[in-house]
């Protein structure tokens, strides 16, 4: 679809809202869609999205400053008319042949009130694009807007219900903040999160990121590590039976193992197979991974760390360690560490970790996993976050809906409201 985003400014200009804006671009770009931002300030950050900047979309642009002068004071005066006509004229050129338009802060902060005058009178024309008018903060609920706020037009076009547009908050409290404020009911009201680039904050390798897509493990819930190469005396096997428990308590778990077979002994290759034979009479086929299954490229350390920084916990079952280097990673990642009770084990991570013997009940462990993940306020807040805040997952769970919802709107005939 060709599709509008509007606001008063956008990037490089720093602020929540420009940042928000920029992440919604790219995303629905490669989604497929067209995409131009409709702006008063901003420079193009992305060769693939169009940027068209009009002044006068701008909160700071000379005319616009003097006219809100005016307004904060009570008074709409022949400047503010003349200027929203102006608006207008730009912003029904601009957006000619347009399917969908969104707009954020637009129809509910007083910062260009013509804009807001001129996309209100605009907007319920029958070749006008459809309006999803997106509110990430309200003049008339915020107390240090309050002396700017006044009663009658334009001032009440922000607590206007826009029939026929659809209306986006980015938080409980702002539905029923704006559900209060517009009459309208808050189950109309859709409630779509800001979000973090994880790949971007975790700083992931394009490997990596393949590899997480491929497997579906940000379904994961929680992702289980343990980067082991597949020789007998991991003790893998108690790895799965562990996973086959766990999913009964929370049936998201997954396992993923990230060592190919060991280099040295041949019996390494059937103990691989006799592991793939064990995942799938449990029935774990898409729960437990093997990298090795997936790919023989060698996974460089920058890869490995990635995981660390994507899994929920380290479990490592093994009967035998010369050391036991996935501990200290683990440390360095701040994740929980379940591991087996042999001594090196114990020498290292004394009574921080979570210990278990190497032929312990699989039941008991998965309690002891899921006890800790659920007792512990930090481990249920990033596995959480883990599962709504990334932007891809916001957008194609709660954006992208919305975009498909408007085009079968269009198929189907129907008017914009």
């Amino acid at each position: 679809m060709k599709i509008a985003l509007l606001h008063y400014s956008s990037p490089p200009v720093v602020g929540g809202v420009e940042s928000v804006l920029a992440h919604h671009a790219i995303l629905m770009t490669r989604a497929g869609h067209q995409v131009t931002i409709f702006t008063g300030r901003g420079e193009s950050f992305d060769p693939r999205i169009s940027m068209e900047t009009l002044p006068l979309l701008g909160s700071r642009h000379p005319d616009v400053l003097s006219v809100k002068k005016e307004l904060d004071q009570g008074r709409r005066t022949a400047a503010f008319d003349a200027l929203r006509e102006r608006i207008k004229s730009q912003l029904s050129a601009a957006l000619n042949g347009f399917d969908v338009l969104f707009a954020h802060n637009v129809a509910s902060l007083h910062k260009n009130l013509p804009l807001t005058a001129a996309l209100f009178e605009l907007y319920p024309g029958t070749d006008f694009p459809k309006l999803i008018l997106w509110h990430h903060d309200l003049a008339w609920t915020t107390p240090r807007y309050e002396n700017e706020m006044h009663p009658g037009y334009p001032w009440d076009c922000l607590r206007d219900r826009w029939e026929g547009a659809e209306h986006v908050v980015i938080s409980e409290l702002r539905r029923l903040e704006f559900s209060s404020l517009t009459g309208i009911p808050q189950e109309v009201l859709h409630v779509i999160p800001n979000g973090v680039d994880m790949d971007s904050f975790l700083k992931l390798e394009p490997k990596t990121i393949q590899l997480r897509d491929k497997l579906n493990l940000l379904q994961a819930d929680p992702l289980m590590l343990l980067p082991v190469r597949l020789t007998t005396r991991k003790n893998i096997e108690l790895a799965l039976y562990i996973l086959a428990a766990l999913r009964k308590q929370m049936p998201h778990a997954m396992l993923l193992v990230t060592g190919p077979e060991g280099p040295h002994n041949p019996g390494n290759a059937a103990y691989k197979q006799t592991l793939l034979q064990l995942r799938d009479s449990l029935e774990l086929r898409g729960a437990a991974h093997f990298l090795a299954e997936v790919t023989a490229e060698f996974l460089p350390d920058s890869v490995i760390s990635d995981f660390y920084r994507l899994s929920d916990l380290l479990l490592f079952p093994s009967r035998e360690e010369g050391f036991g280097i996935p501990m200290i990673e683990a440390a360095f990642s701040r994740m929980p560490v379940f591991c087996s009770d042999i001594t090196v084990l114990q020498e290292l991570g004394n009574g921080d970790v979570t210990y278990f013997s190497p032929d312990a009940d699989p039941v008991s462990v998965a309690e002891q996993i899921a006890g800790r993940l659920n007792g512990e306020p930090t481990l249920r807040w990033a596995r959480r976050a883990k599962q709504t805040y990334p932007w891809n997952s916001i957008y194609f769970d709660l954006i992208e809906p919305l975009i498909k919802e408007r085009r079968r709107s269009d198929e189907q005939g129907n008017p914009k409201n």
